[in-house]
C-alpha cells in the first residue's frame, strides 16, 4: 500500500471542523477547530459561509507548517447527493451542482466538499469522498412503506458502517463481500443495517425517519397518532419536524442527549431515566432482530459502533438481547476520519477502483 501519501481529511459539521492529516500509514494529526457560534449566525445561508470555512482550513494548514504542496489527495465527508451505491467517488462538478442546488438537503458538509474541489483543481490533486449518507443499497421489499405514496429511503451513517463492516470482517479473516453482518451505530442518532454479502440491503433511516428512537431523535412512531398529533393544530409542521430530529428521543424524555449525565441519574435512582434508557436500548435489540430475519437468519457478527459503545450499562444490556444471534464485535465511536482516510489510501493501492457520480 502506498503509505508514503499524505491525505489531507475535512470533515465539517454545525459548529466545528473535523480535519486530518493521514500519513506514512497513520493518522498524524485529528483535530477539531471549533467555529464560533455568533459568527457562523452571521451568515445568511451555509454557502456564505464558503470563505469562512476554507479560511480556517487554510489556518490550519499555516499552524501545522503544511502547504497544499505536500498534500497528495483531499478525503472529504460526502455531502447531500442523490441516492447511490457505496464506494469510493471523486468530487465532481456534477456532485457540486447537485449540493448546491438543495434537492437533497443542506448541511455544512456541502461547503466542505465545494472548499475541497476549488483547492483540488488549484493544485491538481485529485479529491474523494467514500460512502456518502445517501448511500442507497436497498433491496426491492425493503422500499416498500405500505403506502405507493410512501417509499422508504436511505439515509444513514453509511460511512462508519461501512468502515466497521470490512474492519470486522477483517477479523474474521474474510473481505467485506464474503460475509453477512449486523452493524448498528450508535450515536446521536441511531442506524441499523443488515450488510449481506458487501451491500447494506436494509438500515431503518437513521435521519428523521424510522428505527429506534435515540438520544435526540424520535425514530418510529405510531402512525396513526402521529397524524392527529400533526392536525391537532398544537403544533406547526417545523415543530413537528423538530419533535422529529433534535428534539426526540432521550432529550425528548429526559431533557438531555447526554448519556453520562443520564447513566448517573440513573445509579442515583432515577427510576424514569432507567427506564427511558432501558427502553432505547430495547428498540435497538428489536432492530438487530429485524435484521437478523431479513438475513434469514445468516449472521456472521453483529458489529456495535458509535459513540453510545462506550456506555457499558448499553452494552451489557444489548448483549444480553442480541448474543444468540450472533458474536457481537465492539468498534466504538464514529471513526469518519478514520474511515475516509482508509478509502484513500484504498484509491491509492487501487485496491478499490472508483465508482462513477452519473448524472
Amino acid at each position: 500500500m502506498n503509505r508514503d501519501k499524505t491525505i489531507l481529511i475535512i470533515n465539517p459539521g454545525s459548529t466545528s471542523t473535523k480535519i486530518g492529516i493521514f500519513s506514512a500509514g497513520e493518522m498524524k494529526i485529528n483535530v477539531s477547530v471549533r467555529h464560533d457560534d455568533a459568527e457562523l449566525r452571521k451568515f445568511p445561508t451555509i454557502w456564505d459561509q464558503y470563505d469562512y470555512r476554507k479560511d480556517a482550513l487554510l489556518g490550519f494548514l499555516r499552524d501545522h507548517h503544511l502547504a497544499m504542496d505536500d498534500i497528495d489527495a483531499i478525503a472529504c465527508r460526502g455531502g447531500n447527493v442523490k441516492p447511490l451505491p457505496g464506494g469510493i467517488y471523486r468530487v465532481c462538478p456534477r456532485m457540486i451542482a447537485d449540493m448546491k442546488s438543495g434537492i437533497y438537503g443542506g448541511h455544512p458538509i456541502n461547503v466542505g466538499g465545494l472548499v475541497a474541489f476549488d483547492l483540488g483543481n488549484q493544485y491538481g490533486i485529485p479529491v474523494l469522498t467514500a460512502d456518502p449518507p445517501m448511500t442507497d443499497e436497498l433491496c426491492a421489499s425493503a422500499r416498500y412503506s405500505g403506502i405507493p405514496q410512501l417509499t422508504r429511503t436511505s439515509s444513514f451513517h453509511a460511512l462508519n458502517q461501512k468502515a466497521t463492516a470490512r474492519r470486522i470482517a477483517a477479523e474474521l479473516g474474510k473481505r467485506y463481500d464474503e460475509v453477512n453482518l449486523i452493524v448498528a451505530h450508535l450515536g446521536g442518532g441511531i442506524s441499523v443495517g443488515a450488510h449481506q454479502k458487501g451491500k447494506i440491503v436494509d438500515v431503518n433511516n437513521a435521519l428523521d425517519g424510522d428505527g429506534p428512537f435515540s438520544p435526540e431523535r424520535a425514530g418510529t412512531l405510531p402512525a396513526g397518532d402521529l397524524v392527529k398529533l400533526c392536525f391537532s393544530g398544537e403544533y406547526t409542521k417545523t415543530e413537528v419536524l423538530k419533535l422529529l430530529t433534535g428534539g426526540g428521543g432521550l432529550y425528548a424524555y429526559l431533557g438531555t442527549t447526554n448519556v453520562i449525565e443520564i447513566e448517573k441519574r440513573i445509579t442515583a435512582g432515577d427510576g424514569k431515566a432507567a427506564e427511558v434508557f432501558e427502553a432505547m436500548i430495547y428498540q435497538v435489540a428489536k432492530e438487530i432482530g429485524a435484521c437478523a430475519a431479513v438475513l434469514e437468519g445468516k449472521v456472521d457478527a453483529i458489529a456495535l459502533t458509535g459513540s453510545l459503545v462506550y456506555s457499558q450499562r448499553l452494552l451489557e444490556s444489548l448483549k444480553r438481547k442480541i448474543a444468540f444471534i450472533a458474536p457481537v464485535h465492539l468498534n466504538p465511536g464514529e471513526n469518519e476520519m478514520e474511515a475516509l482516510a482508509d478509502a484513500a489510501m484504498r484509491y491509492f493501492s487501487q485496491e478499490e477502483e472508483l465508482s462513477v457520480y452519473a448524472a
